[in-house]
């Protein structure tokens, strides 16, 4: 284990404080107090254990493990009698250096979902195949772990060479004969010919026209050169043994995907995007893992011309400019047409294809990505005109413990990345990283799914959709109370010359799917133990906790993840694992070693509590359907009960149904659909049931029957009348069966467990931060200078809430894609109206909102689902 660096040896003056109730004599800041004490607390591997040092080691650190698989019974009884002794340390034996050993069993430690199955109502057909319960059991491996077994040779020479000699043997297959193919393609010919419109016509000479094709297609990409991709292979397998502890990947989903190439079908990866490594560590994993050159199509915004010509040699694909040119424009329908043939013959070739469909981290704007949307766009394009019979879709996600931000300020800065500027990048990783703690990660394939049969089933789902505006604006005014009953249409991601080329009904499609794509990256992501421990320090304990406490709860929110189906990124003995995660978040939290022998954790202001906000929104999608139900509740309640008022008082307000159901759509129309990222093919009304059900599950809703009614639970006597049975499963409305009316009369409480308060209290913070930002933003109207530009008038924002948070302590608000998050909502809420200028949109306050009343409107619409 690596020592840890601190900057200062001074200690923390003796003094006495008082932290949830317990009054402590003194305590020292051991982040301050130099390595050897801080190794103490830090670093487990100061311990020696009985059984060595070595047998040691397998445990200081988190890894990956195999569970038995033990019924979920018995993990959940041997949780809560842990639970149940959570204030006494249980002593096994003395290691004879006067330490005493925990006795802690692993998370569960018997149960761990596999996750990532596809939709079985879009694609059933593709849930049925591909898919074998066998695959569950196979467990991870570590993908930059080269040993002398990944060879064909043996020796002790070969175990030192082991990497070299692992790169020389990756298969990569020649593809020389790709540029001519693309000038055959019948796309390109009728350009070449005249026969299109935009074409060259007749009169002038087709040698221009095929210099200036080959012109557009060397833009786009080139041969991948083999020799090169072997030596970036062994570079870069060094840089990750630097930098990650591990790279896991689950050998089940290997295979479905193996299974899904072998099928004759190309494969499309549709990732998400949490760092610029991602699009060189993700064609590492899947080349280590025998699915051949992935081809990337990256962003020609981000990287120098210099860079461009190196990631085009390593498989790198770049969408030329000329195809965002207007539909009319000669050039934009030439590299169009060279854009669309070379996609085809990629397709054609079976080369797998990576798009990422989620914008990096740091760049402000709209969660999907346009681009993503484009490149997506032109597969389904090539498919739907019979290029190839169908393509296989793989949801992808990456997970890091800490995702490497060196490279971040790329994104800011003006000049797009080049060779230096990612060499001294990766030089400032490995001397800041080689001082820490590496950090995990894991890849995530999730079941791949066919594109064809997905087109078919999807496009029996559309239904009618209004804008924001007409759903919610006349609700905010006291207008009307009725919620209408149809969707919400909300599309922050502008379109693109390509996607724009395509049919309207096409490109809803791509919009859909994408969407649907990224929904399913997220939902089997691993969450990592980064993510919880900011979780409970940001939402839980932000004035301070001390060790022994956050074990439990770290336990707690460990099993509370697993048991909704989601994995976690970490195994291990729990006091190690809860320290490797201190250590990894030391610059945003202070240390306090306590006289009595405990440790009390306390997040640092100002950017500390900023950056757990970003780690913990990795923990949202998880507890998402009870949140939104919390928050519904908290509004359903605000007019009611005052928010200071005692839990008791609170649960003797009866909920009906039909209020809840009216509050959590209400929410779910005013939160933004990049953070909801709801399948398309579920309605409104059936998460509104889900979430109600998630509620009653945790515990926090009881039904409440009257003397002589029905039982909520008795299902005997229910019946479907005939107008339901021909229904489809997603269209479901309170006003399509008579067992729907019913729900007039269904009542429910709080209910009065004591752990529901601080489990209630827990989840409406969960979605704090946005909403807080977005009342900010109802009070900032009548303060800002309107007319401005949209990105004027975000900065004007984010300096109010950075103003904001300084004052009232809120600094997990003070984000600036929760501004512009903002500013977008209210100007599809009719809030904010936008005109043209020269200076590029202009945004101005709307004649309905100018007067200060309806503003207050607005902000306590906004402000009745926050949980003080």
């Amino acid at each position: 284990m690596e020592n840890m660096d601190f900057a200062s040896t001074e200690r923390a003056p003796q003094t006495r404080v008082k932290v949830n109730g317990h009054k402590h004599t003194a305590w020292v800041d051991i982040t301050q107090s130099g390595t050897k004490e801080a190794e103490r607390w830090l670093h487990p591997g100061g311990v020696r254990f009985l059984w060595g040092e070595r047998e040691a080691q397998k445990w200081l650190v988190p890894r990956f493990y195999r569970p038995p698989m033990d019924t979920m019974l018995e993990a959940r009884l041997q949780t809560k009698q842990r639970n149940t002794q959570n204030s006494r340390e249980t002593s096994l034996w003395s290691s004879g250096f006067g330490m005493k050993l925990e006795a802690v069993t692993p998370f569960l430690g018997k149960y761990r979902p596999f996750v990532g199955r596809c939709c079985q109502t879009c694609t059933p057909k593709s849930w049925e195949s591909l898919f074998h319960r066998s695959i569950m059991d196979l467990g991870f491996c570590n993908v930059i772990l080269v040993k002398e077994e990944n060879t064909r040779f043996r020796g002790w020479l070969v175990r030192r060479l082991c990497c070299f000699l692992w790169s020389l043997e990756q298969h990569i297959p020649p593809c020389r004969d790709a540029p001519e193919k693309i000038m055959e393609r019948t796309g390109v010919q009728n350009v070449i010919s005249g026969r299109d419109p935009g074409g060259a016509g007749e009169g002038q000479v087709s040698g221009l026209v095929k210099k200036e094709v080959q012109r557009i297609l060397g833009h786009i990409q080139a041969p991948p050169c083999p020799f090169l991709l072997r030596l970036f292979s062994w570079a870069l397998l060094r840089f990750l043994k630097c930098v990650f502890l591990n790279v896991q990947l689950h050998k089940g989903q290997m295979k479905m995907v193996h299974q899904a190439a072998q099928a004759g079908l190309p494969l499309v990866l549709l990732s998400t995007h949490k760092s610029l490594l991602d699009g060189i560590l993700l064609p590492f994993v899947l080349l280590s893992q025998g699915l051949g050159v992935l081809r990337v199509a990256w962003d020609p915004r981000t990287c120098s011309p210099t860079l461009r010509a190196l990631l085009k040699k390593l498989g790198g694909l770049f969408l030329p400019p000329e195809a965002n040119l207007t539909l009319d424009s000669s050039e934009g329908v030439l590299a169009r047409a060279v854009v669309h043939a070379a996609i085809e013959q990629l397709l054609v070739s079976k080369q797998p294809l990576l798009i990422f469909l989620e914008e990096p981290p740091g760049v402000l704007g709209p969660r999907l990505s346009a681009l993503g949307q484009t490149w997506l766009g032109l597969v389904v394009e090539a498919v739907q005109v019979g290029v190839v019979p169908d393509a296989m879709l793989v949801p992808v996600a990456i997970t890091y413990d800490l995702v490497p931000d060196a490279p971040c300020d790329a994104y800011h800065a003006s000049a797009p990345l080049g060779l230096w500027t990612g060499a001294l990048a990766v030089l400032r990783i490995l001397r800041g990283w080689g001082r820490s703690r590496p950090v995990c990660v894991r890849v995530h394939l999730a079941q791949p799914f066919s594109l064809q049969e997905y087109t078919i089933n999807a496009r029996s789902c559309w239904g009618s959709r209004q804008t924001l505006e007409q759903l919610l604006q006349p609700i905010v005014l006291g207008q009307c109370t009725t919620v209408p009953d149809t969707e919400k249409e909300q599309e922050w991601t502008p379109a693109t010359g390509p996607l724009l080329a395509l049919k309207e009904e096409d490109q809803l499609l791509v919009r859909r799917l994408s969407r649907h794509v990224l929904n399913a990256s997220v939902m089997s992501s691993a969450v990592m133990s980064t993510a919880i421990m900011a979780t409970l320090l940001l939402f839980k304990h932000q004035k301070g906790v001390f060790l022994s406490q956050l074990l439990g709860e770290f336990s707690w929110l460990t099993e509370e993840t697993l048991l909704r189906g989601f994995d976690v990124g970490f195994s291990g003995q729990l006091r190690c694992l809860v320290q490797h995660t201190l250590s990894l978040l030391q610059a945003h939290v202070t240390l306090l070693r306590v006289h009595q022998g405990d440790l009390l954790v306390v997040p640092r202001l100002g950017p500390g509590l900023t950056h757990l906000a970003h780690l913990s929104a990795e923990l949202l999608p998880t507890f998402l359907s009870e949140a939104v139900g919390a928050c519904a509740v908290r509004g359903l309640l605000a007019g009611r009960v005052p928010p200071e008022g005692p839990w008791e008082l609170q649960g003797i307000e009866l909920l009906s149904q039909n209020e809840l159901y009216r509050q959590i759509l209400l929410l779910l129309h005013l939160l933004p659909q990049d953070l909801l990222l709801l399948q398309p093919c579920q309605s409104s009304y059936c998460y509104c049931q889900e979430v109600l059900d998630r509620l009653i599950q945790c515990g926090l809703l009881v039904a409440e029957e009257t003397p002589g009614s029905r039982p909520a639970c008795d299902t005997g006597r229910q019946r479907l009348s005939a107008k339901l049975l021909w229904k489809p499963s997603g269209d479901f409305t309170d006003s399509d069966s008579d067992d729907f009316e019913e729900a007039e009369g269904r009542f429910f409480r709080l209910s009065q467990q004591s752990r529901c308060p601080d489990f209630f209290l827990f989840l409406c913070r969960l979605l704090s931060p946005l909403l807080k930002a977005f009342a900010q933003a109802a009070t900032f109207l009548h303060q800002g200078q309107l007319p401005d530009t949209e990105s004027g008038y975000a900065e004007q924002l984010f300096q109010f809430l950075q103003a904001t948070a300084q004052e009232e302590g809120f600094f997990e608000c003070a984000d600036p894609n929760l501004a512009i998050s903002a500013i977008w909502t209210f100007r599809d809420l009719g809030v904010l109206q936008q005109t043209p200028s020269p200076a590029g949109p202009m945004l101005y306050l709307s004649p309905v909102f100018t007067s200060w009343e309806n503003q207050e409107k607005l902000e306590q619409f906004i402000r009745q689902f926050i949980c003080s």
